[in-house]
């Protein structure tokens, strides 16, 4: 029985698509191309040799999601289909609340009709808020500082009540840090929609040319250079950890919270300078003030993946750049050129 995406489409989905292929199971995605393109999907046939199903939907259309559940039967759905931008959700909280949220309820009342009851929830660090310098763990205080991060926490809320309201529900909740990097191909990656939101891809346009130069958010946070420190983690590893939760709904009963990290910091400075000596481009930068809700430091504590999965994340900073640039200089224009056939 296949695996229903939703959010397919996106950076993190369609990796986790072609690692579900990969290892033998049928995919269905659902996506409304917001801020994705099909044509990702169209890379992940090709490098997987296999087909999958896409419909395109918005989570919230009951109907459209009651036919894709009547079509297929599912047995377990992975859920990134989210708006995501901190930075857009200071701007827009109302959307941001009416998409994350309701789309979370929608799916969880459409999979409770179709006796649909294991679910990998997409989460993120972004709810433990500014308030650690130290590796985090599961069990650290939520503070989220922006409507993005508290839509997480609010979705990661009503799983647990769901779970305790329904005994054969089954979630897990997957927080994970600062994903980066592409498929190593070079044909799968991150193709945002208009500006890049996040520090990589924006980084990618600008060693090639099309945007003038990185904008870097506060040099005065207290880190060793005064740049914020983030845990990034290749998308790959990422994918590969959702393909494995699949596995892992019988541990044990309601809902599990895990952290996907390295356990390293990295500052914005550092991921530059050691992208310029990866991949010999040099990326002009200017310092910015610090925007409002990023934290100075959020680094994973992943030890209790490691210890009940013998889960660990396996590509470095390096590996990241070197296949990020791959897929920048293979898709200057990101999907946009590319066939969605």
């Amino acid at each position: 029985m296949p695996i229903l995406v939703t959010g397919g489409c996106g950076f993190i989905g369609s990796h986790t698509c072609l690692e579900l292929l990969d290892c033998g199971y049928e995919v269905v995605v659902v996506d409304d191309f917001s801020n994705s393109s099909p044509a990702a999907l169209t890379a992940v046939r090709r490098l997987a040799g296999r087909e999958l199903v896409l419909h395109e939907l918005d989570l919230r259309d009951h109907r459209a999601l009651d036919h894709v559940f009547g079509l297929h039967r599912i047995e377990a759905v992975i859920h990134f289909a989210a708006k995501k931008s901190i930075g857009e959700s200071l701007r827009m909280p109302l959307e941001y609340f009416d998409i994350n949220i309701a789309g979370t309820t929608s799916l969880l009342r459409c999979m409770a009709r179709h006796d649909v009851g294991r679910l990998v929830f997409s989460s993120s660090c972004s709810i433990y808020g500014g308030q650690y310098s130290a590796p985090i763990a599961e069990d650290a205080p939520a503070s989220p500082t922006n409507p993005y991060a508290r839509s997480k926490l609010i979705c990661e809320q009503i799983l647990a009540d769901a779970c305790t309201a329904f005994g054969d529900l089954a979630v897990i909740s997957l927080r994970y840090f600062n994903p980066a990097g592409a498929h190593p191909g070079g044909m799968l990656g991150e193709a945002p929609k208009g500006l890049p939101n996040n520090v990589m891809p924006y980084m990618m346009q600008v060693a090639a040319g099309q945007l003038e130069r990185l904008q870097i958010f506060g040099a005065d946070y207290p880190t060793a250079d005064g740049t914020a420190v983030r845990d990034y983690i290749h998308v790959m590893d990422v994918a590969e950890a959702h393909c494995l939760a699949v596995k892992h709904f019988d541990d044990r009963p309601g809902m599990q919270v895990l952290n996907l990290g390295t356990g390293a910091g990295v500052s914005v400075l550092e991921l530059v300078r050691t992208f310029e000596e990866t991949c010999g481009v040099s990326v002009p930068y200017d310092i910015a003030g610090r925007r409002s809700g990023d934290a100075a430091t959020a680094v994973a504590d992943p030890g209790l993946v490691n210890g009940e999965w013998g889960w660990r994340a396996s590509r470095d900073i390096r590996a990241m750049c070197r296949d990020a640039w791959r897929f920048q200089l293979a898709h200057p224009r990101g999907y946009e050129e590319q066939p969605t056939g």
